[in-house]
């Protein structure tokens, strides 16, 4: 890293960009929702509502957020650590690895500062579970890295000749 460039730049990138975004629409909706029953944006569509979790995805192991707290710790620092010491990612995986890392550390800053995590996004004409922004970012990390498994090409080394 002796030139200044940031190793990995797009995965620091997505992973704060984010977490940021996930944070900050948190506390909106923590600030104007909390009380109300929903808003909203598109009638019978898209609404904005105010739901807490005590557990994982679609409220699985609901009222186990003792544990799910430190997994939440886990993964964050291990894909921290990821980020820090892998080398030769392509874009894809950069933005998939860092988007992963955001919703994992929004929804793990959530476990451990109230104890649940907070929902919002109601999408009603599918009859979807409410999510947030750092579920977001987990699926949009996963298409990433799908992305990158099928599409992507890896550098080929040649071997040296004998």
């Amino acid at each position: 890293m002796a030139s200044g460039k940031i190793e990995n730049s797009l995965y620091w990138f997505a992973a704060i960009l984010g977490l940021v975004l996930d944070q900050a629409s948190k506390y909106l909706v923590v600030q104007y929702l909390k009380g109300a029953r929903s808003f909203p944006v598109i009638d019978g569509v898209f609404h904005l509502t105010y739901a807490t979790n005590t557990g994982a995805a679609f409220s699985l192991f609901s009222g186990q957020i003792d544990w799910l707290k430190w997994v939440s710790m886990l993964v964050s620092l291990g894909l921290v650590a990821f980020g820090i010491f892998a080398r030769n990612l392509n874009r894809w995986e950069q933005a998939g690895y860092g988007f992963i890392l955001a919703g994992a550390a929004g929804n793990g800053i959530d476990r451990f500062v109230a104890g649940y995590v907070v929902d919002f996004i109601d999408i009603r004409i599918i009859r979807f579970a409410i999510f947030n922004i750092a579920d977001v970012s987990i699926n949009v990390g996963l298409a990433c890295l799908v992305i990158a498994v099928l599409f992507a090409t890896k550098p080929v080394r040649k071997m040296p000749k004998p």
